[in-house]
């Protein structure tokens, strides 16, 4: 593909790991033998349209990173800086250690190791036609609104809902300008952010193997997941 843009992926991987319920950072949880994180790095290691990773993580956790990083042989990880308290002070750390040269970002959830570097690609490459992206696939459960007390409010029509992935990918000021009007504000979700200023995000057919590492549950699945492809792939 023809490069007329510099995509700057933006790893967050500084929680806490609170309802994974474990001592170390979800990111360092084995899958197959191999931290979770390592599938992540390489996955934005393969994507053709990434041209370098910024990693956001704890300071407890900088030196085991690098390390993980430097034995999957990761070029594309030009720096590490430490996490704020909240997803979003993560965010804007990372944004900060980015290239002067950056054109957009791709902001992704380190716990979401099982990406897959073509969907990666298919995201960015959308994002760099409308300026904003991000991946997502329909929700197959029946969603109901409720309110304080937990009694029904509404039933949204199920075909206009989608799970909400990771990466999102944004035009650099875009994004930039989005953090100028919503300073002070936390958000779980970028596009949420972006949102404010009423930009068009288009969301893009992900997986569903594309799963978080939440709880202790999603391990299993995860590397049921894992040992899937790797009969596919022969």
């Amino acid at each position: 593909m023809e490069k007329k843009s510099f995509v700057t992926a933006i790893i967050v991987a500084a929680g806490n790991s609170t309802r994974m319920g474990t001592i170390t950072s979800k990111q360092f949880i084995p899958l197959l033998g191999k931290p979770a994180i390592s599938y992540t790095f390489n996955a934005f290691e393969e994507a053709e349209s990434i041209d370098e990773v910024v990693v956001v993580c704890r300071e407890c956790d900088l030196q085991q990173i690098k390390d993980i990083a430097k034995e999957g042989g990761c070029k594309k990880v030009t720096s590490f800086v430490f996490g704020g308290a909240t997803r979003s002070e993560s965010v804007k750390a990372g944004i900060r250690a980015a290239s002067e040269k950056t054109t957009h970002f791709a902001i992704h959830d380190g716990a979401r190791a099982l990406i897959l570097p073509s969907n990666v690609d298919k995201v960015v490459s959308v994002a760099l036609k409308i300026k904003a992206a991000a991946l997502g696939v329909p929700v197959t459960d029946t969603v109901k609104v409720v309110d304080e007390d937990g009694y029904i409010i509404s039933t949204p029509i199920r075909s206009t809902l989608r799970g909400a992935q990771t990466p999102q990918v944004f035009e650099k000021e875009l994004y930039l300008s989005a953090l100028k009007v919503c300073e002070g504000e936390d958000f779980t979700d970028d596009c949420a952010l972006v949102e404010k200023v009423g930009a068009k995000i288009k969301i893009v057919d992900g997986d569903y193997t594309n799963i978080k590492l939440t709880t202790l549950q999603d391990v299993p699945l995860a590397e049921g997941i894992l040992k899937r492809r790797e009969k596919e792939e022969g």
